[in-house]
This record gives C-alpha cells, sequence and structure tokens, in this order.
C-alpha cells in the first residue's frame, strides 16, 4: 500500500501547518506514523485544500473548443465572419466558438457567411450553445440547404450539431483526455459531464484507453432515459472498469516518472474503479437569456414574449416521476424565473432529489424553496460578470434578483459550482473569482450584495468536502493561503499540486 506524507503543509484556508499523512489513497489520522517507504514532500507551508469540482461541464464540446477559433470578442456579425478568416479546419469544417449575438447591431445570416467565404463550410457556434449560424455548404452537409438565415436555435441547434461531421472517436477521446489533464493542473479532480451523448459508455471507454485525471459524473441525456432504464443505470452507482483502465498512459503530458529535482512520482492506482459515476438525468425546462428564450414572468423588452417554455408542467412532472422511480435523479434546466417556479413545483409535487441547474432569474418568494433536502442549485458565477450587460438589457429592473447566490445562499440552498465549460474555462478559480468579487475585470461591482465568501465559494466548489481523515485524498496545494489574497488575485490562483486518491496528477512541487 502506497502512502505519501506532505510536510510543512497549511491544512485548510488559515489553518495549522502541519504534516498531512496519506495512505492508501485516503486521508490518515494526524498523528499516525508514516509506514516503510513513504514517500516524503516538503510543501514548505503551502496551502492544503480539498481538490476542485467542476459540476457543469460539456467535456467534448470543451475539448473541441480549445481547438477553435475565439468568437468572443466579436462585437458584430461581420466581425465575427472577419474573425472566421483565421479558423482551422476541423473535419472539413471551418468552425468557430463563442459569439454572443443578443446586443448585435446587424443579425447574422447564412448570406453574410457567403459572400465573404463562397463555398466554404462554416459553423460559428454561440458562447452559451443554444445558438448555431450556419454558411450554406454546412447546412448542405446537414441537410437543412433549406434553411432561411443559416441560425438555428434551441433545439434546432442541438440536432444540428449532433449532425455535423466529428473528428474521429480517437481523437476526440484523446482530446478529451488531455482536457481534463489541463483541468488537473488548476486543482480540478472531478467533473459533471452534462454532453448530450451515452455519457456511460464514451467514459468507459475513454478509461480504458487513457490515464483520466479526474473523476467523473456521467450524466443522462432525456432521450435516454429509457435506454438507461433499461440498463439499470441508477444515479451515484459506481460505472465497472475492466482492470488496468485509467491507469494508461497520460495522454496530456509526461507522466512524470523521475522528473529532475522532484523524485518519483507517487504510483499507486487513483482508484480506478472508482473514477466514474452515473449521474442525473438533464432536463430542459426553458432556453438562454442571450437568445431571449429564458422562460421568465415579465416579457423581453419591446416585445410581448416570456421566452421559450421546452417541457410542458405536467410532462416534466411525469418525466421526474419516471427517473425517480427507477433511482435516476433529475438536473433540470431552468434559467427564467417562471422556468425556476415550474422546476421547484416539479420537485415538491414528485418529492425526489436532483439539481436546478443555472438559476440565474429567481423570484424572492421561490429562494426557501431551494432549502428542500436533496436539491442541488448547480450555478455558474462566471456567467455573472459575462452576462451583466445583456442582463441590464433583457432584465432591466430585476437584476437585483439575477445570479442571486448570496440570496440563495442565505435562505439554505445547497450550491455546486460549474462552469458549463466552453461556456466559460473550465477552470474553477475563475468562478470562485466572480462569485466573491462579481466582477471580472476593471468595472465595479455588480450586484455586490450578491457575492459569497471566499469559505462558501471553495465550498461550492468542492463540493462540501472537508480534509476528513479517512477520506479520499482528492487533494490541491497552493503555495500561499487563498484567504491572504485580494479578491481579485484568486482567479489567477497558482496550483502547485494536484491529487486524485493520493496520486499526482499535477506536480509541480
Amino acid at each position: 500500500m502506497s502512502s505519501l506524507l506532505l510536510r510543512n503543509a497549511r491544512a485548510g484556508l488559515g489553518g495549522p501547518v502541519r504534516d498531512v499523512l496519506i495512505v492508501g489513497g485516503l486521508i490518515a489520522e494526524p498523528g499516525t506514523e508514516p509506514p516503510p517507504g513513504t514517500e516524503t514532500v516538503d510543501v514548505q507551508g503551502g496551502t492544503v485544500l480539498p481538490g476542485l469540482w467542476d459540476t457543469h461541464v460539456h467535456a467534448v464540446q470543451w475539448a473541441q473548443t480549445r481547438r477553435r477559433v475565439d468568437l468572443s470578442g466579436a462585437r458584430s456579425a461581420r466581425e465575427a465572419v472577419a474573425l472566421m478568416t483565421a479558423a482551422p479546419q476541423e473535419s472539413g469544417l471551418t468552425v468557430g466558438f463563442g459569439f454572443r449575438d443578443g446586443l448585435w447591431p446587424d443579425a447574422p445570416d447564412k448570406a453574410l457567411l457567403e459572400s465573404v467565404a463562397p463555398g466554404a463550410a462554416l459553423v460559428l457556434m454561440s458562447q452559451d450553445l443554444h445558438t448555431v449560424w450556419l454558411s450554406p455548404a454546412a447546412l448542405t452537409l446537414i441537410g437543412r440547404g433549406d434553411h432561411p438565415t443559416g441560425v438555428l436555435r434551441e433545439q434546432e441547434c442541438y440536432a444540428a450539431v449532433a449532425a455535423l461531421p466529428r473528428a474521429p472517436q480517437e481523437e476526440l477521446d484523446r482530446w478529451v483526455a488531455e482536457a481534463a489533464t489541463a483541468a488537473a493542473t488548476r486543482g480540478v479532480v472531478g467533473i459533471q459531464d452534462f454532453e448530450m451523448a451515452d455519457n456511460v459508455t464514451d467514459w468507459s471507454r475513454r478509461a480504458q484507453a487513457h490515464r483520466l485525471d479526474v473523476r467523473v459524473v456521467c450524466s443522462i441525456p432525456r432521450n435516454r432515459l429509457e435506454e438507461a432504464i433499461g440498463r439499470g443505470l441508477r444515479t451515484g452507482e459506481k460505472v465497472p472498469v475492466p482492470d488496468g483502465a485509467g491507469r494508461g498512459p497520460r495522454t496530456g503530458g509526461p507522466d512524470g516518472e523521475g522528473v529532475p529535482g522532484r523524485g518519483p512520482r507517487t504510483r499507486q492506482a487513483a482508484g480506478p474503479h472508482d473514477l466514474l459515476e452515473v449521474g442525473p438525468v438533464k432536463i430542459f425546462t426553458d432556453g438562454s437569456l442571450n437568445t431571449k428564450t429564458a422562460y421568465c414572468e415579465i416579457p423581453y423588452p419591446g416585445t410581448s414574449s416570456r421566452g421559450s417554455l421546452e417541457i410542458a408542467p405536467e410532462e416534466l412532472r411525469t418525466l421526474m416521476a419516471l427517473a425517480s422511480a427507477h433511482g435516476v435523479h433529475p438536473a433540470v434546466h431552468a434559467i427564467g424565473d417562471l422556468a425556476v417556479a415550474i422546476t421547484l413545483d416539479a420537485f415538491e409535487a414528485v418529492g425526489c432529489p436532483g439539481r436546478i441547474e443555472h438559476a440565474q432569474l429567481v423570484t424572492p418568494a421561490d429562494l426557501p424553496r431551494f432549502a428542500r433536502p436533496g436539491l442541488v442549485a448547480g450555478v455558474q458565477p462566471a456567467h455573472a460578470p459575462d452576462d451583466r450587460e445583456i442582463a441590464d438589457t433583457y432584465w432591466k429592473g430585476h437584476t437585483h434578483r439575477a445570479y442571486p447566490y448570496a440570496a440563495l445562499a442565505a435562505a439554505g440552498a445547497t450550491l455546486e459550482f460549474g462552469s458549463d465549460a466552453p461556456v466559460a474555462p473550465l477552470d474553477p478559480w475563475d468562478g470562485i473569482a466572480s462569485a466573491v468579487t462579481r466582477t471580472d475585470d476593471t468595472r465595479d461591482p455588480w450586484h455586490p450584495e450578491q457575492s459569497l465568501t471566499l469559505e462558501a465559494a471553495l465550498a461550492a466548489s468542492t463540493r462540501g468536502r472537508t480534509l476528513t481523515p479517512g477520506s479520499a485524498a482528492d487533494l490541491l496545494i497552493t503555495p500561499t493561503d487563498p484567504s491572504g489574497l485580494s479578491p481579485s488575485k484568486l482567479r489567477d490562483m497558482e496550483v502547485i499540486g494536484t491529487l486524485l486518491a493520493g496520486r499526482w496528477t499535477h506536480r509541480l512541487l
């Protein structure tokens, strides 16, 4: 049984400096005598914290986006098209990601793409993943050549993206494994994957071919619920992985044997049979803010539209009850306040545990309803500073209850942070900093009354885990105590070590 001793470590925020012993992938009781052959690493006063989780990721899309042209700086449709000229080819396509057209002065259209690059297959994906803008050639690839504008939103968008040509499966799996290793360098020990795919099967395959440097909760798309029930999948159960899986070559970087000046890495397995877990079933109730399809009580300015309700309330309750009866928890996407209220009604009617994802606009009367046992509010704090301009426009006069993290916490809600990567980077420090500061640039904080303390933000980023003896040694190490930093420096927090069940997945020590 392998063991590792972290000497001179500050245990927790503002905690005492002591030694932290890891035996067999678990945190040992303080004062336990290290077994013979224990590897010793002096962390020189660095702070040891529970490893971070990103509980809302689209893994394949994030891995692909890391290789696509960045459209986030485009302030108009024409600027977005200009940026596409520098995009790389991907499976015969030119792909860009990250535009926000909610406040553009001009409208995206397939004719604009064709005028700049005749005959080229161009694909532009929005930052919120709810819109895709395709050129005529790209539309033809998916059998939608007769679409009038080439701009597809919500369900049409999801279907179009799924139909686009993709890189070979083996290449995509490698990209995903590399992205997971990159996340480990930021202290990430686990993700919840909401890719619209057979995530249990896909991650099982990846675990056999690659060394995984994070734990993965594998969600179930709504259209695969009956299949999952037939397979006997239940939320929270471990996904069986064949012997030898999870220990393959590290595709995201050097495996690290004998790093000069650092000694050999700890070689115990990182619990390959415990890395994968069955997650919840993802159900959509509404759309997004940027597309004005988030379902809201008050119509969007200048329109009679309150957004888009993607599922009838009675159908939502029936679907949640079916899932719950078979041990599958629902994770319900709800952004607008009316969608949130409908979702809370459904949880109360069905009486099951689960998650509400996003909850970006909440009426004050609904806040206490989040405190029900077994309910998690999966929120993405980096979205608040990203969306502030469009929220001030579309939710004018109501942004005091937008992204209401402090109010949710005060009402007793259980918060878990995610990034919704690629909507925001897969970097929990980005979310932590945004939750604490309510800004991500030189602008004044946006509704600072909704900011969280660092302690609360870290708890929401670690799924409430602490440095409890006997728990898995999923840890990160920072060179300084984060509580001693100004909030503005949290976003760039250096991580000098990450451990997954006592195995180094990132090491600068």
